[in-house]
C-alpha cells in the first residue's frame, strides 16, 4: 500500500480540486480528507456517510457544584479567564489542569471533550475517510493521525493499493501529521510571490519525512515568469515539477456543480490533470 499526500504552503492553490480530479483517474484507492480544519473535500465527491465516530481532543474542565465549596481559588487562578460563577468555559478552557490542582476538595475534574467527528463513506470514486473538527476546537493533528489510521485500515480491508490524501495547507502541526510515513508528498503551488515563498518552506518541512516530492504548477499561465521562477526553485530544491495545470473557467465550472474537474465536458485542464496523474503512477510505481 502507497499513499499519495497532496500538501500546499499556503491555502487557496487549488489542492483540493486537484486531489478530487485525481481521485477520479484512480482505480485502486481510498480517498482521505485530512485538512481537518476546513475539510471541504466531501463538497467535490458527495459522499453518502456509512460510519460516524466522535474524536475526542484535550480534557476539559468540569466543575462538580455539588462537591464545591465557592472558594473561587480556580477562577482566581485561570490565566485564561475561563471560569465563571463556578461554570467552566469549554470554549476558553485550554486544558492545563490547573484548576483541578488547586482544588481543595477535588471538585474540578478533567474530562473527555467531544472535539468533532471522523467519517467513513462511499462516493462514486471509491471508499473516503474524512473528518469535520468543531467550532474553536485545537488537536487538529491528532485527528489528521486518526483519519489517516482509519484510511490505512479501510484500504487493508478493502485491498486497496493506494491512499489519495488531501492534506491541509501550510506547515504546522496538521501538516506533519499528514506527511509521516507517507510515500509522495505532491506540492500544488501558484504562480505569486507567496506561492513561491510557501512552497520552499513545505518542501523543506516534506523533506524531513523521506518520502519522494514533486511540485504541481496550478494556474502557471497566469503569470509566465514568476511559474519560471518556481522551476528554477524547484531545481535548486532537487524536486521535480511534474505538473503544470492552466487557468482554466472549467475549475469554476466543477466547483459550482460539486463535481471534480475531470467529470467537466469542456476545458483543457482535464488532460493536463491525466498527465500529472500520469506522472504521479509512475513516482509511485517506482517507491519500494
Amino acid at each position: 500500500m502507497k499513499e499519495l499526500t497532496v500538501v500546499s504552503g499556503k491555502g487557496g492553490t487549488g489542492k483540493t480540486s486537484i486531489t478530487a480530479a485525481l481521485a477520479t483517474l484512480a482505480d485502486d484507492a481510498v480517498i482521505c480528507d485530512c485538512d481537518v480544519d476546513a475539510a471541504n473535500l466531501h463538497l467535490l465527491l458527495e459522499p453518502k456517510i456509512i460510519k460516524k465516530t466522535p474524536f475526542y481532543g484535550m480534557k476539559k474542565a468540569f466543575i462538580d457544584k455539588e462537591k464545591c465549596t465557592r472558594c473561587d481559588q480556580c477562577a482566581q487562578l485561570c490565566k485564561f479567564e475561563a471560569i465563571t460563577d463556578y461554570t467552566v468555559n469549554e470554549l476558553a478552557c485550554e486544558g492545563c489542569q490547573l484548576c483541578s490542582r488547586v482544588c481543595p476538595v477535588n471538585a474540578v475534574q478533567m474530562v473527555d471533550h467531544p472535539a468533532g467527528h471522523w467519517f467513513i463513506s462511499e462516493t462514486t470514486c471509491g471508499p473516503f475517510v474524512h473528518a469535520k473538527l468543531g467550532i474553536a476546537e485545537g488537536n487538529s493533528g491528532l485527528l489528521v493521525a486518526e483519519v489517516r489510521k482509519a484510511a490505512r485500515k479501510l484500504a487493508e480491508e478493502k485491498e486497496k493499493s493506494l491512499i489519495i490524501t488531501d492534506g491541509p495547507p501550510g506547515i504546522g502541526c496538521p501538516v506533519i501529521s499528514s506527511l509521516a510515513d507517507t510515500s509522495m508528498a505532491l506540492v500544488v503551488t501558484e504562480p505569486t510571490a507567496s506561492g513561491i515563498h510557501d512552497l520552499e518552506r513545505i518542501v523543506k518541512v516534506a523533506k524531513n519525512f523521506g518520502c519522494q516530492i514533486a511540485v504541481c504548477i496550478n494556474k502557471y499561465n497566469l503569470n509566465a515568469e514568476n511559474s519560471r521562477y518556481i522551476e528554477d526553485v524547484s531545481r535548486k530544491l532537487n524536486v521535480p515539477v511534474i505538473g503544470r495545470i492552466s487557468y482554466d473557467t472549467a475549475m469554476h465550472e466543477a466547483v459550482i456543480n460539486k463535481v471534480p474537474v475531470t467529470l467537466v465536458p469542456r476545458g483543457k485542464v482535464q488532460k493536463e490533470i491525466r498527465e500529472l496523474w500520469h506522472q504521479v503512477y509512475k513516482m509511485l510505481s517506482h517507491i519500494e
